[in-house]
């Protein structure tokens, strides 16, 4: 079956359906990771976006249920340059998610490099008219307040009943994460996005999770992360971080085309040590006044930062991934070691 992304631009690129029927509108993105397909899919930070992988195959080892990173696809579509096997696009039809193969994805991805992420319809059969009408209505990343549509409605608890008190925050937050803090001995509740602040401040420590959208228009949110400053241990993960930098006054901007991938070079300004980490997300903290613990060696941008005064730390990259190497991993299991002292 034919099928065609058309890009906002009036860009077009054809490729053939291998995913469900329909037509997906959302932000087209691309994600350098040579593996960790499924990972990709059903990870809630790419809630709103069409993911255009660069590894020249996907499908290679097919789907397993603990490879997911919550119960369901978030990318609204993917476009591969060689979809294989029938257990992944088998996958991708159940779980409803529009695909092409035979994409141009060299070509796509210096599109955007070039002129920056933007809206995308992706139709697995149609034209183009009706997939730019079908763009019409779709609003722009900039502005977009997602975590409403992938936090968890009620709270609940996982990991040991014995271990440090941490209280996780859900914008959006991956399976792994979870399994990490949990792995290093916390005793999890997990919240949805809109708890109130006096909730959370009997526990041992507050994680701020990873989650999809644009951080400015998060209001509420922001405003819980303030009224928490102080008065518990906090640590920020990808969207998590930039929400902290917002709740100390710290800007926050759209990136031109995002990072997303698993080998993004991040120096660790302490002792200078660079680590390789897995990273996805489009908005990034501007400046750190002072108060930055790692910068992108890609473009500079502030990847990690530390209010000790306030017991508050964060990160923009990932620890609970495992992109090959394992560099990043041990930072939250020593936020949780703190923690857990601290509270002694």
């Amino acid at each position: 079956m034919s099928g065609l992304v058309v890009l906002e631009d009036g860009t077009i690129f054809p490729g053939r359906s291998v995913g469900a029927d329909g037509t997906a509108v959302g932000e087209a993105v691309f994600t350098t990771g040579m593996s960790g397909y499924q990972e990709v899919v059903t990870d809630p930070s790419f809630c709103g976006q069409i993911v255009c992988f660069t590894a020249p195959m996907v499908g290679n080892y097919g789907v397993a249920e603990s490879r997911s990173e919550s119960g369901s696809p978030h990318a609204r579509a993917v476009l591969m340059r060689e979809a294989r096997g029938p257990v992944w696009t088998d996958w991708l039809i159940s779980g409803g998610v529009v695909a092409l193969t035979g994409i141009d994805t060299r070509s796509l991805t210096l599109h955007l490099r070039e002129r920056g992420t933007m809206r995308a319809a992706v139709v697995s059969r149609g034209s183009a008219d009706e997939g730019l009408a079908a763009l019409a209505s779709e609003p722009p990343m900039a502005g977009r307040a997602l975590v409403a549509e992938v936090s968890p409605a009620t709270p609940y608890r996982l990991g040991l009943a014995r271990g440090p008190r941490i209280a996780v925050i859900d914008y959006g937050a991956k399976r792994s994460l979870l399994r990490l803090l949990a792995g290093a001995g916390a005793s999890l509740t997990i919240f949805p996005h809109d708890v109130e602040p006096d909730v959370l401040a009997g526990f041992d420590g507050v994680l701020l999770s990873s989650g999809p959208g644009d951080p400015e228009p998060l209001a509420a949110e922001i405003a819980t992360v303030r009224g928490l400053l102080g008065r518990v241990p906090i640590f920020g993960v990808c969207l998590g971080h930039q929400l902290l930098a917002l709740a100390l006054g710290l800007p926050t901007f759209k990136l031109g085309f995002g990072h997303r991938g698993a080998n993004h070079p991040v120096v660790e300004h302490a002792g200078g040590r660079v680590l390789v980490t897995s990273q996805n997300h489009g908005f990034a903290v501007g400046e750190a006044d002072g108060h930055a613990t790692h910068t992108s060696l890609y473009d500079g941008t502030v990847e990690g930062l530390s209010f000790p005064g306030l017991r508050a730390a964060s990160v923009q990259f990932h620890p609970e991934a495992r992109p090959g190497p394992h560099d990043a991993r041990p930072i939250l299991a020593r936020w949780v070691e703190e923690v857990g002292v601290a509270a002694a």
